[in-house]
């Protein structure tokens, strides 16, 4: 059996709109993993970048790694940003790729989505635009991207094939995926991984 059958999405979905719209209302609240200024020294951003971001667009920055070290954007490139979140990564994008460029964000959770619009009005970025929608079904056109970006999302969606399906649909002919996740090297009993607290925990 293929792990996207393993837990029902839209539950999983549920539970994950959950946690992460706590995240957006409540980014100095206890959860699993660190969050903001913290753990974006942790994993590896440059700290002059975060420190000029106010706190409205970092505090509910939840990642696991730092995408943009695999390889720094070019300048007028058109990036997705697939579970954008508070905007963090967006707006790391945006300065980026500068004023010729463009990044969409997407996410499902109206709690980021106000909270990275706002951030977005607050820095002037007119490039930035945040969409509401799924990972599963990206709200975005064919070929557009030149470049996806996703940090801590995919492991949190059921159907990864559909994910990454949606992600080269956008993507041009010759465009990256650039991301960054959690992955398990080790076999996983079926019972956990039809445990759908596990799959957020």
């Amino acid at each position: 059996m293929s792990d996207e059958a393993m837990v029902n999405g839209e539950s999983l979905r549920e539970q994950v709109r959950e946690k992460y719209r706590e995240v957006a209302t409540n980014p100095a609240g206890k959860y699993h993993f660190h969050t903001g200024r913290f753990l974006a020294a942790r994993v590896g951003y440059d700290a002059a970048v975060v420190a000029a971001l106010p706190d409205v667009a970092v505090e509910s920055f939840a990642g696991v790694a730092n995408p943009f070290s695999l390889r720094p954007l070019a300048q007028g490139e058109r990036v997705v940003d697939v579970g954008s979140g508070g905007g963090f990564d967006s707006f790391i994008a945006a300065a980026q790729v500068g004023a010729e460029g463009r990044v969409i964000g997407v996410d499902m959770t109206q709690e980021m989505l106000l909270k990275s619009r706002s951030a977005a009005d607050l820095l002037g970025y007119k490039s930035v635009e945040f969409r509401a929608g799924l990972a599963e079904d990206l709200p975005v056109e064919d070929g557009w991207a030149d470049v996806v970006i996703s940090n801590g999302v995919i492991n949190l969606c059921a159907d990864k094939r559909r994910v990454f399906s949606e992600i080269f649909r956008v993507l041009r002919p010759g465009g990256r995926l650039q991301f960054a996740d959690i992955a398990n090297g080790k076999p996983v009993p079926e019972s956990a991984l039809r445990n759908i607290d596990l799959w957020t925990a």
